[in-house]
């Protein structure tokens, strides 16, 4: 479509054309149309050459972009965008394990031409795990506001499970006809302000699995110079209601805050580790061993926490926003 102050249409450039060829001079056509000689000349010369057809406008795409990012890369863009559904950033620095550079907005430009810049792009569920909560909230420092939960995951058998061999293989089958061999359940605490993450795949989420949980997850977060804890954020799970897990907080004079039932976005910033570990970790790949997976997180978390660009702290990790910053050119030692 035109833009809103041109002078003429294909119609009315076909008009001027054809007065051209009835033998008026191109200077005075131009000038009743009000528009440049050189203008009337470029669409009299498309006419002869093309017709109507070349009267039409044309895209302002250059016929060639040589410094366009290369058609390979594009489609390893694609692959990983697809099916590790990771954003832009995600995407760059994943590309750099591959010996390619590239910024995040020449990644996103990617994505808008290959038409799955946005998540909706890739499949149509899960609408309301993408809607984005409307009020944001960040505590202004490390320790102010400790999230905890725990996720329940599938043990996988012993040579893989469905995610290695497909629903309704014969090694699937099997393993259904054998005893079952129940969760793995990762009890995890984030900080509110670094995202700093600790994460542990434990047997159960009892009260006494909770609070020594929390105790190690108190000492990680020591170590990494938070060493006051103000608050702490849970759901309403009977092991975080417990008198045991709530006298350990009231030992150290921490408040115990809950969720509302049914309102998982309170607790946002787990949850979408949750997402992040799932994604990135437990099911990047097809797993043959339960064991095999679980020795996988320490490995996730210390690209996690020390590594991976965070897009709400401006493309840093998280440990850059703690107090122990030194070495950080090195990651961390």
């Amino acid at each position: 479509m035109s833009h809103r102050n041109a002078p003429l249409t294909p119609e009315g450039r076909l008009r001027l054309c054809q007065r051209v060829d009835s033998g008026r001079p191109i200077c005075h056509v131009a000038a009743e149309a009000g528009i440049a000689r050189q203008t009337l000349a470029k669409w009299h010369a498309r006419w002869r050459e093309g017709g109507f057809a070349g009267l039409q406008d044309r895209s302002s795409r250059p016929l060639r972009s040589p410094r366009q990012t290369d058609r390979q890369v594009e489609d390893l863009v694609e692959y990983l965008r697809r099916n590790l559904k990771l954003g832009p950033v995600m995407l760059a620095a994943k590309l750099a394990d591959f010996g390619i550079t590239a910024h995040a907005s020449t990644v996103h430009r990617v994505l808008v031409r290959r038409g799955v810049s946005r998540l909706a792009d890739l499949d149509v569920t899960g609408q309301d795990m993408r809607r984005q909560p409307k009020n944001r909230y960040e505590h202004p420092l490390a320790g102010d506001l400790v999230h905890l939960d725990v996720k329940k995951v599938g043990r996988i058998p012993d040579g893989g499970g469905w995610w290695a061999h497909g629903r309704g293989s014969a090694e699937h089958k099997k393993s259904k006809r054998g005893p079952r061999i129940g969760y793995s359940y990762l009890h995890t605490a984030i900080d509110d302000h670094s995202r700093l993450a600790y994460t542990e795949a434990l047997n159960d989420e009892k009260a006494v699995t909770a609070a020594g949980f929390w105790l190690r997850a108190k000492a990680f977060f020591a170590a990494h110079g938070i060493d006051t804890i103000r608050r702490v954020i849970t759901d309403n799970g009977s092991c975080y209601r417990s008198r045991l897990f709530n006298n350990m907080l009231d030992e150290d004079g921490i408040s115990h805050k809950y969720t509302r039932p049914y309102r998982p976005q309170t607790n946002g910033k787990v949850e979408r580790f949750n997402r992040t570990l799932a994604q990135e970790c437990l099911y990047a790949q097809a797993w043959t061993t339960d064991q095999q997976r679980t020795e996988a997180i320490p490995g996730f978390l210390h690209r996690y926490n020390y590594h991976r660009p965070h897009t709400a702290l401006r493309g840093f990790p998280p440990v850059h926003r703690t107090q122990v910053v030194t070495n950080l050119s090195g990651h961390n030692t």
